[in-house]
C-alpha cells in the first residue's frame, strides 16, 4: 500500500501531532521509523499538516511546527492533542486477530502478543465488546476453531469453498498446514488433494468446514507460503492491465498491489495490475460502475463491454 494514499495517510497526520506532542524535539529520522515511512514522505506530511485546522486559518488556528537541524516539535496543536482511539468494530476485529494469533504455533513472542490483548480488552472496558464479537464473524470463528482442531489432531477437513476469482463455490478435502493472519484477515494454509498443492484458503469465504476422521498427510515436499509481500503475489507469467480509474476509484490502488501508478489529468490515475483470472478483473471493472475504464489488453476491454451489454440485455434496458 502507498504510503501516501489517503486511506493510510490520514490516519497517520491525525495520529503525528499528538505523537509529537509527547516528544518535543524529536528527530525526524526517528519518528518516519516510528511510523514506518520514508523520511522523504514523513516531511511531506509534516509540510501538510501546516494548512491543517480549524476555520478561521488565522494565527493559533492552524497547526504549527517549528523545525531545529533534524529535529520537529509542535508550536501549535490547534486542538489537535488527543490520539485516535478505536471503535468498538475496531478493537473486535483487533482483538480477534490478536486471540486467532497468540494461539498458534510458531509465534515467536506469544506472551507478547496476550500482553497485548489484555491492555486491548482494559483499554475498551465496558465498551460492550463481548455482544460485537459474536457479530463481527460468527461463520468466520467456527472455521477457525474446526481449523485448530484439526490442526491440533492432525486431521483433514472438508471445505465448501467460495472462491472469488472464478466467482464459483467447490468442496475440497484439504491437508491443513496453519493458521495464518495476513494483512488482518485469517487464512488457512493446506495441501489441497483436488489441486494438488498448496493453497491459501480466506476463513470468511469456507461456507462449511468439517473435520475428517482421516489422518492429515501433506506431502513432505509441500512448502509454507511466502506471505511477506501479502497473500496474493502477482507472478510474471500473470497478464498485465492497465486501467484508468476515475476519482471515486482511486481506492482500487490502495485495496490491490498493483506495479503502476500515474497521475494524469482531472485527478484521475492510470495503474498497472496484474491479475490470475481475466473473469475476475472484468468483474471488478464493471463492479466499480464507470469507476474505471480498461486501456489495455483490448481483449479484456472487450469482454467488459460484452459483459456491460449482456447485463444491460437481461435488465431489459438495452436501447
Amino acid at each position: 500500500m502507498s504510503t501516501g494514499g489517503v486511506t493510510e495517510r490520514l490516519p497517520r497526520l491525525l495520529s503525528l501531532v499528538p505523537y509529537l506532542l509527547a516528544r518535543p524535539g524529536v528527530y525526524v529520522s526517528e519518528v518516519a521509523a516510528d511510523f514506518g515511512v520514508t523520511e522523504r514522505q514523513l516531511r511531506r506530511d509534516l509540510e501538510l499538516l501546516w494548512m491543517c485546522g480549524l476555520p478561521g486559518y488565522g494565527p493559533g488556528d492552524l497547526v504549527d511546527l517549528s523545525f531545529a537541524g533534524d529535529t520537529v516539535t509542535v508550536t501549535e496543536d490547534a486542538g489537535m492533542r488527543r490520539p485516535l482511539r478505536l471503535t468498538t468494530a475496531e478493537a473486535t476485529a483487533l482483538l480477534v486477530a490478536l486471540r486467532t494469533l497468540g494461539e498458534q504455533p510458531g509465534v515467536v513472542d506469544t506472551g507478547s502478543v496476550r500482553r497485548a490483548t489484555a491492555k486491548i480488552e482494559r483499554a475498551v472496558g465496558d465498551a460492550g465488546l463481548s455482544g460485537v464479537a459474536v457479530d463481527l464473524s460468527r461463520e468466520e470463528e467456527t472455521t477457525s476453531a474446526a481449523v485448530r482442531h484439526a490442526l491440533e489432531g492432525g486431521r483433514a477437513l472438508r471445505i465448501v469453498y467460495y472462491t472469488a476469482g472464478r466467482d464459483a463455490v467447490s468442496q475440497r478435502v484439504v491437508d491443513p498446514m496453519r493458521l495464518l493472519i495476513v494483512e488482518g484477515r485469517g487464512y488457512l494454509e493446506a495441501w489441497c488433494r483436488r489441486a494438488e498443492g498448496v493453497r491459501l484458503f480466506r476463513l470468511d469465504r469456507v461456507e462449511d468446514v468439517t473435520v475428517l476422521d482421516e489422518p492429515a498427510e501433506p506431502p513432505p515436499d509441500a512448502e509454507p507460503s511466502d506471505v511477506s509481500g501479502g497473500a496474493f503475489r502477482a507472478r510474471p507469467d500473470h497478464p498485465a492491465a492497465v486501467l484508468l480509474l476515475e476519482p471515486d476509484a482511486l481506492w482500487v490502488s490502495e485495496y490491490y498491489p498493483v506495479e503502476e501508478a500515474e497521475e494524469v489529468d482531472g485527478g484521475r490515475l492510470r495503474v498497472v495490475l496484474r491479475y490470475a483470472d481475466p473473469a475476475w478483473l472484468v468483474r471488478l471493472v464493471l463492479g466499480l460502475g464507470g469507476g474505471a475504464r480498461v486501456l489495455d489488453p483490448p481483449e479484456l476491454a472487450t469482454a467488459v463491454a460484452e459483459r456491460a451489454r449482456e447485463a444491460l440485455a437481461l435488465d431489459g434496458t438495452e436501447s
